[in-house]
């Protein structure tokens, strides 16, 4: 399924769901009268993340302090089952329960097995890092877990009774803050504020030097990488195609001594292609377009290895935070003050007056019409990612204050209507 698709089945299916157990909770919950204080230290713990690579990344920092300050607690982590591989990698996580979201009746079937190994292990705490999702809330619900945490957002107070404690959801806040404020209310005295140190291993390193070897010249063996893409969480994250071809030109006619290597998944081979259509016939040689041909084990060798990272917000840049390498980010949707806090993100982000929409609508305001992203020129992206090159002092992007913007391309558009 489509994530709208899934998005909107969960809005007006969910939404009636968790409303019925909403009433069901809070009964219960005066009748039973459950301890829920956090007096004794939990045996099982399980974390749920269905979407979005980037932000269960931004949770590592969560599940290393969960485990520092729970050693003996079995740590389960649910998810979508595409994102089974990268948590895997993960060697805090002792057990990754999967939902194939791939059609209705899978889902289904896998909720179904899912629940029954959580009845079958009783969680004493349960933390849903999703803030929008009902079927999130659902499983949390149906868990039976002692102790449920989850995110406040008002207008999803619905769920107030079927979690026995709430965090208010800081949209200001880095995220991988606002994700450990749930560590710090279960009674962590203790937190990491690190993202996990994802490793790349010898045949993953080998496969990734051999496909150089085959794409490049081995006397030029610095490259760059470059991520056109931003899944259909919210392809307003995209930057421009064009205007990554004017930067891959400008660094190739600049750098001569650097590769480019384009990346991406299988589904988004087609639009990564005509980027590579679009940078400048000489330089085709020192460009490989990767899209589709590495596994997310073979991703990290490769970003391990590059000399800088190039990037719209989305699963790579993150993956590049980790493996501690200078990012250069592309904002507009979210803001670098929550997604890009990290001190090797530099990025250029365009306050205008409807950005970060992200968390506030299912379509955005401009109904793909990214003002926020188009507005990034050339020449900033080009100066930013030289200076680095030639190690220069830069200051990270989450570090720059700036004005909001409330008029658009000259006083044409003005950023933040929303049609009726």
């Amino acid at each position: 399924m489509k994530t709208r698709t899934k998005i909107i089945l969960d809005e007006w299916a969910g939404r009636a769901v968790v409303f019925a157990l909403n009433i069901l909770a809070r009964i219960l919950g005066r009748l039973l009268s459950i301890d829920h204080t956090f007096s004794k230290s939990p045996r099982k713990i399980v974390v749920c993340k269905f979407l979005g690579m980037g932000s269960i990344i931004q949770a590592t920092p969560l599940l290393q302090t969960l485990k520092r300050n729970f050693p003996d607690a079995k740590l389960s982590f649910i998810t979508s089952a595409s994102n089974k591989t990268l948590l895997e990698k993960i060697d805090v996580v002792d057990e990754v329960i999967c939902i194939d979201d791939k059609g209705i009746l899978n889902v289904i079937r896998t909720s179904i097995s899912a629940l029954f190994k959580l009845w079958k292990g009783k969680a004493d705490l349960y933390i849903d890092l999703e803030t929008y999702s009902y079927f999130s809330t659902i499983l949390s619900t149906l868990s039976l877990s002692r102790n449920r945490l989850g995110f406040y957002r008002v207008e999803r107070n619905i769920r107030l009774g079927v979690y026995t404690h709430m965090m208010f959801f800081n949209s200001g806040t880095p995220i991988a803050q606002s994700y450990l404020q749930m560590a710090r209310l279960a009674g962590c005295g203790e937190s990491n504020d690190i993202l996990y140190p994802f490793r790349a291993y010898e045949p993953d390193i080998e496969f990734v030097k051999t496909k150089l070897e085959q794409n490049f010249d081995k006397e030029k063996s610095a490259y760059l990488i470059i991520n056109p893409n931003a899944s259909d969480l919210r392809v307003e994250r995209r930057w421009p195609l064009d205007k990554f071809s004017q930067v891959i030109n400008q660094l190739a006619s600049e750098f001569s001594e650097l590769n480019f290597v384009l990346i991406g998944i299988k589904s988004e081979k087609e639009w990564v292609s005509q980027l590579q259509k679009m940078v400048r016939p000489e330089f085709s040689g020192r460009l490989w377009n990767s899209a589709g041909e590495l596994s997310l084990g073979q991703l990290i060798a490769l970003i391990s290895s590059a000399t800088l990272t190039i990037t719209n917000d989305t699963g790579p840049m993150h993956i590049s935070f980790s493996l501690k390498k200078k990012t250069v980010c592309l904002f507009g949707p979210a803001s670098p003050g929550q997604y890009g806090n990290n001190p090797y993100a530099y990025g250029v982000y365009k306050k205008i007056y409807c950005s970060p929409c992200v968390h506030d609508f299912l379509t955005p305001p401009c109904k793909g019409d990214n003002i926020c992203m188009k507005l990034i020129e050339t020449s900033e992206v080009f100066d930013l990612c030289k200076a680095l090159l030639k190690g220069e002092e830069v200051k990270p992007s989450h570090l720059v204050e700036q004005t909001t913007r409330y008029i658009a391309r000259n006083g044409e558009t003005i950023p933040g209507i929303v049609q009726r």
